[in-house]
């Protein structure tokens, strides 16, 4: 479903830059690099750039642009972020001003690399592109990922770009992905339960050799939770000790400060859309699933990460 939705796209073309969000790890990369080949087989001149990554593929007989994309991907770390990021924007100025008639730039995480005052500019700069172009054409396609709340927000305060939901996998399309995995593994029920159909948590899993604790230690660690919790009031561990039951309970007014927290720790996502198909990119998460983290309106990103900060409170 999700690459049907880049062939409407192919087919009808874009009036707004397409922003979409997600859970860490849910898919969003393999999703854009996906649609990559198919939007070059569909006859568009396409790339595909991670400046946090320092990463492109390009599919384009504008040798120049290949050339200058290679050279940033080489530099120094944190000057080629932004540079591969602008180059992005000059992909499409260039490709439509040598009369390329179907035009695709899919940017993954940039908003990361050019940091939080820049990330609506920059997406006017690309709706800019689509409304006052260099020169005519038949259609472009530009769509631009992140997994972090705190960009959300911000872009969503202007009109430059729709926000599209993205969600972790279907539990039909994770099991086939679970199925694949070799050797011996916890039964399918129990790797749902922990991941929530997350393929980012799942790899981390195998790497780990489904050691639990290992996982758990390495989300504790790397999200800072010990010292986040450290940091609330009373009042807010009572407020996050419900959350870990449902993240609901998030959504009332005093609350939403610690609400905007953990979206900025990118623990959980808020505000989910209406479980309607043209309001998601791949299958909507389900109504609500509180096993696995998900409620009507808040959802944290994977079970994992609900059961780590359980764990630090001591719930």
């Amino acid at each position: 479903m999700a690459l049907k939705r880049i062939e409407y796209w192919a087919e009808h073309g874009m009036t707004v830059v397409h922003v979409v969000y997600g859970p860490e790890g849910c898919g969003k990369s393999a999703w854009l690099k996906q649609s990559t080949e198919l939007l070059r087989e569909l006859g568009f001149e396409v790339t595909y750039i991670n400046p946090l990554h320092q990463e492109f593929t390009a599919y384009t007989d504008m040798k120049d642009l290949i050339k200058q994309l290679t050279e940033a991907a080489a530099e120094v770390f944190g000057v080629a972020q932004v540079r591969l990021a602008t180059l992005a924007l000059e992909f499409v100025k260039e490709a439509l001003k040598r009369r390329k008639r179907r035009v695709a730039v899919l940017v993954d995480d940039a908003f990361k690399a050019i940091g939080i005052g820049k990330a609506a500019i920059y997406v006017k700069g690309i709706l800019g592109l689509i409304e006052y172009p260099p020169a005519d054409y038949d259609a472009i396609v530009t769509v631009a990922a992140t997994s972090e709340g705190l960009y959300r927000r911000e872009i969503g305060r202007h009109r430059w770009a729709y926000l599209d939901a993205m969600w972790n996998m279907s539990k039909e399309g994770f099991k086939q992905l679970y199925e694949h995995i070799p050797g011996s593994k916890p039964d399918f029920e129990e790797t749902w339960r922990l991941t929530g159909g997350n393929p980012k948590i799942l790899g981390q899993l195998y790497e780990a050799r489904w050691n639990i604790e290992a996982v758990l230690m390495r989300i504790i660690n790397d999200k800072r939770l010990k010292a986040f919790i450290s940091s609330l009031l009373p009042e807010e561990r009572k407020w996050l000790k419900e959350a870990v039951k449902d993240p609901d309970t998030l959504l009332m007014r005093e609350r939403i400060p610690l609400m905007d927290r953990l979206i900025d720790l990118n623990l959980i996502v808020d505000t989910i859309p209406e479980r309607l198909s043209h309001l998601w990119i791949d299958t909507p998460p389900p109504e609500k699933d509180l096993e696995i983290g998900v409620g009507k309106d808040n959802a944290w990103q994977a079970p994992l990460y609900k059961e780590a900060v359980r764990r630090v409170l001591g719930a």
